[in-house]
């Protein structure tokens, strides 16, 4: 397996094309390069994130099919409304985002490890404090107990990752963000690879022709802090 390296030294440097991708593992296309905003905003404007585990190199991935969800679909379930409806947990936007990074960096049940490394999370606070990534919490008892963070890039959110210490939670918090998004005027979440969790929320499996097709319309060249506009 011999796949392209990207200089770190070059974060405008082009990811090499697409239909270069493996097929195993499925989407990875690139290796190195560097976790710099403008590399990162470059990577989500063509389908294509950063995922790796520490001690292993920067890789670059762009799956096929991809996990979406146009936020028309989504899919609640009546439980699930039933303890919306009880107003218990309480819902922010960026107001907790290093937090909500933390809690999804923690291992998993039966995982060792995590790729929210270090660097990762570096590169994903910067991106915050630039306007592009953001988050949204879900509170119990004013402690967090859910959230999820992800990529604002014109009308599309790319999701990263959520968490939940309590029930329902990140379910409660994705339900807020699509809705809010759909509010906003955003067209598309990208859920990157398929998770049963994700599937029976609405989430659906696109080629990644279409995929990069809807990116080519609601992802601007240049992003603006102005895309994501928290009550």
């Amino acid at each position: 397996m011999h796949l392209p390296i990207l200089d770190p030294l070059q974060p405008n440097q082009s990811f090499p094309a697409i239909e270069t991708a493996l097929t195993d593992p499925d989407g990875l296309l690139a290796i190195g390069g560097c976790l710099s905003s403008q590399r990162i905003i470059n990577a989500y404007q063509q389908g294509i994130f950063p995922w790796y585990s520490s001690g292993e190199p920067i890789l670059w991935w762009s799956p096929n099919p991809r996990l979406v969800l146009f936020p028309k679909n989504l899919k609640i379930s009546r439980s699930l409304k039933k303890t919306i409806r009880k107003g218990n947990f309480q819902v922010t936007y960026d107001q907790a985002f290093p937090q909500v990074m933390q809690h999804c960096a923690a291992p998993r049940k039966k995982e060792d490890g995590t790729w929210i490394t270090e660097e990762i999370y570096q590169a994903y606070t910067q991106l915050h404090q630039q306007g592009i990534a953001h988050s949204c919490e879900v509170w119990f008892d004013n402690e967090l107990v859910g959230g999820l963070y992800g990529i604002s890039i014109g009308q599309v959110f790319f999701g990263e990752s959520m968490f939940h210490k309590k029930t329902d939670a990140s379910k409660i918090a994705f339900h807020s963000l699509v809705n809010q998004l759909s509010e906003w005027g955003y067209q598309l979440i990208d859920c990157q690879v398929h998770t049963n969790h994700l599937s029976s929320l609405g989430a659906e499996e696109i080629d990644r022709e279409k995929f990069l097709s809807l990116l080519q319309h609601h992802c601007p060249v240049h992003p603006s802090k102005t895309a994501w506009m928290p009550k």
